[in-house]
């Protein structure tokens, strides 16, 4: 049977992955996931001497079936070109006993343009295969990074339009400089004066509400998601870390088929259930190590398999992971409850009235792929501390978090090989980076740190950052998060 995707909330919700895509979030609330994992057998010795864009192949074409091989090239080959600025796409380094896997190469400088580069391009051929002649509306919540990366990507794509929600006071200067310069006739860039989590349940009840499809279909529209709900976001991360274990058989660091350990920089789960995704078709990784900021809800669920989001949220030097309702999590759930649709929804909904859940002892047991622990904001400076003291080598907030749980690990861990997945450019946080260097606050803006980043780093300032200095202001929009739907109703003309 051809490999098609699921609810994880309705077992008769099966779609193909193409129209997974353009649904983005399932008509039942649920997330897609595949029927069954793809039988791929990943031959890494092999898998090293190929491009970034041929291993993207090879993974994408397992798990989109209904694309062909043409229209599949089509879209990797425009997604990752140029735009990267460096020929690996996402080049791995080593600095010490440790191995980073740099993802922050592409226009953005985040990792969000790993997948948001080729979304684009996915959604748009998914509508023409499904003969779908109506105006996407890709609809997102951002907590720093895949705002400006979605719009990146969908910015004056004909048959689109893209509506990004963020915290006002919850994004680095410079992510929201990114956000609101952002150009394209069809993007919208809207400041919440709530944090991440109201505006990504908001935009999740927008999906969910049959009123707003009703006009949305009555004006020639449909909703779509740019956030790793989208499992056309989901599978071309899973192609990093396959492509990565390549790439250090390659340069000889590991024998073919040796175990790995993973530290993943984590906040609505995404990145590391790749991670998880990658493991199950056959990549060999130990730990899949899931760092948390203060904001430790998935520490303390990976500990004890509650998830409770009634605690204190707060506003960190890591924005992108400060996050108390990581949405990704229900794809993991789901699998650990056996692939039972009833009892997935369930936990779900006591999230949604309670603001809790816990899972079986029988699902906690299934959780020994993960080793979870959190960094405080001091262990995050430390961290960028040591990493440039003792390599010479400069990391965002986000890739500090990872590393100092990695550390953390390693010392209770037999040793083996590491790889901490690396998020961000530092010239994304310049403030953070700058002030953990010396040790000192600082009152300069986050422009001025940038030129001292580069004076104590000696790293090339990203084109992305020297470019916001002359951009103009394109979106000022800020409104309450109970507005959310009036703005979108506006937007569109509804």
């Amino acid at each position: 049977m051809s490999l098609l995707y699921k609810s994880t909330r309705d077992s008769n919700n099966v779609v193909t992955a193409s129209q997974a895509i353009l649904q983005g979030l399932a008509t039942d609330g649920g997330l897609y996931v595949p029927t069954e994992m793809p039988t791929l057998s990943l031959d890494f010795d092999q898998l090293a001497t190929q491009s970034y864009q041929e291993v993207a192949f090879t993974i994408m074409s397992a798990f989109y079936p209904d694309f062909t091989e043409e229209e599949l090239r089509n879209c990797i080959e425009a997604a990752y070109d140029e735009k990267f600025d460096d020929e690996a796409i996402a080049p791995v380094v080593k600095k010490g006993d440790i191995h980073y896997l740099e993802l922050f190469h592409g226009s953005t400088i985040a990792f969000k343009d790993m997948a948001l580069s080729i979304l684009p391009y996915l959604m748009t051929t998914a509508a023409k295969k499904n003969g779908v002649d109506d105006e996407i509306v890709i609809l997102t919540a951002t907590s720093g990074d895949t705002g400006k990366a979605a719009m990146a990507g969908f910015a004056d794509v004909p048959g689109t339009k893209i509506i990004v929600f963020y915290p006002k006071d919850g994004v680095s200067k410079i992510q929201e400089k990114q956000m609101v310069t952002q150009k394209g006739e069809n993007t919208y860039v809207v400041a919440i004066d709530g944090n991440f989590d109201d505006a990504q349940s908001t935009v999740k009840a927008m999906f969910n509400d049959n009123e707003l499809k009703q006009k949305l279909s009555e004006n020639g529209k449909q909703f779509s998601s740019a956030n790793s709900i989208n499992i056309g976001r989901l599978i071309p991360q899973v192609v990093y870390y396959v492509y990565a274990y390549a790439q250090l058989v390659k340069a000889g660091e590991i024998t073919n088929g040796e175990a790995i350990d993973v530290s993943v920089p984590t906040g609505n789960f995404g990145n590391i259930l790749a991670g998880y995704y990658a493991k199950r078709i056959g990549v060999p990784f130990n730990q899949l190590i899931c760092a948390s900021n203060p904001n430790k809800v998935l520490t303390d669920f990976f500990h004890t398999g509650i998830y409770d989001r009634k605690r204190p949220f707060y506003v960190t030097s890591s924005p992108s992971m400060d996050i108390l309702i990581s949405s990704n999590l229900e794809r993991l759930i789901f699998h650990l409850a056996g692939e039972n649709v009833q009892q997935t929804k369930e936990l779900m909904d006591q999230l949604t009235t309670e603001g809790s859940y816990e899972i079986t002892p029988v699902m906690k047991d299934e959780l020994r792929d993960f080793y979870a622990d959190f960094a405080t904001e001091e262990e995050t400076k430390t961290a960028i501390e040591k990493i440039f003291e003792e390599s010479n080598y400069v990391v965002d907030p986000h890739t500090a978090v990872a590393a100092s749980v990695l550390f953390k690990y390693q010392e209770q861990a037999e040793e083996r090989p590491a790889l901490v997945i690396s998020t961000a450019s530092p010239y994304k946080f310049p403030r953070v980076v700058v002030e953990a260097l010396t040790q000192s606050e600082t009152d300069q803006d986050d422009f001025a740190l940038v030129e001292e980043l580069h004076a104590q780093s000696k790293v090339e300032v990203p084109k992305a950052v020297t470019e916001l200095n002359e951009a103009a202001i394109r979106h000022d929009r800020v409104i309450a998060s109970a507005k959310m739907k009036n703005c979108v109703e506006e937007i569109l003309g509804l």
